[in-house]
């Protein structure tokens, strides 16, 4: 089934709710406290965050997370710009060859303008995609990056997915994992997000 996963809360109850229905843990900057008990963990670089509080993004505190923690995670996602398109491919790939040894798997993060073949010489199993963007975008290009995954053997995460909606289009997709803010901030939507995904994992075609 696709892996639901949200950033770390100080919230036990949710932080119990989640490990209980074996979801899986996102690292940022913004919060890298390691809890236990999920389903294996991932690292985001934190330039959603930035962007939200219209902040310029630094790595600065990023190359630490993934400098302590990179190579047992699922993956680690590439510096990137919100919406940036090419540019935002362009830093991803001058990255790329700088911190490849630190995890065993890389995601770029795809944003509004940007195309399939653009990263097809990239993706692989060690280079996955993570569908960002604006949410128009998202939703219409979602179905071309689960094609190239599956093309390519490479990892397949949408970001900011709260809504049985979405959930399914991600299964559609063929997403292997996917995260959003509700199961961080309210505990009794996480057994609903994880019945959706798992129902919809039953459904060929969902």
């Amino acid at each position: 089934m696709m892996l639901p996963m949200a950033t770390g809360t100080g919230t036990r109850r949710n932080l119990a709710a989640m490990t209980a229905d074996a979801w899986g843990l996102l690292l940022t900057p913004d919060r890298p406290e390691k809890h236990s008990g999920f389903a294996g963990y991932a690292i985001d670089n934190g330039a959603w965050g930035a962007h939200q509080r219209g902040e310029q993004w630094s790595p600065a505190r990023w190359l630490p997370l993934i400098r302590a923690h990179g190579r047992d995670a699922l993956w680690c996602v590439l510096p990137d710009i919100v919406c940036g398109g090419r540019d935002s491919l362009a830093l991803s790939c001058w990255w790329l060859p700088r911190v490849w040894s630190l995890s065993p798997r890389w995601l770029v993060a795809v944003q509004d303008g940007m195309r399939p073949e653009q990263l097809r010489r990239i993706i692989g199993p060690r280079v996955g995609v993570f569908v960002g963007g604006s949410t128009e975008w998202k939703e219409s290009s979602m179905p071309e990056w689960g094609r190239l995954c599956r093309e390519r053997g490479a990892w397949l995460h949408v970001g900011r997915v709260n809504s049985a909606r979405r959930i399914a289009m991600c299964a559609r997709a063929g997403a292997d994992s996917f995260d959003g803010t509700s199961g961080t901030r309210f505990a009794v939507t996480i057994p609903k997000i994880t019945a959706t995904a798992r129902q919809l994992a039953l459904m060929p075609g969902a």
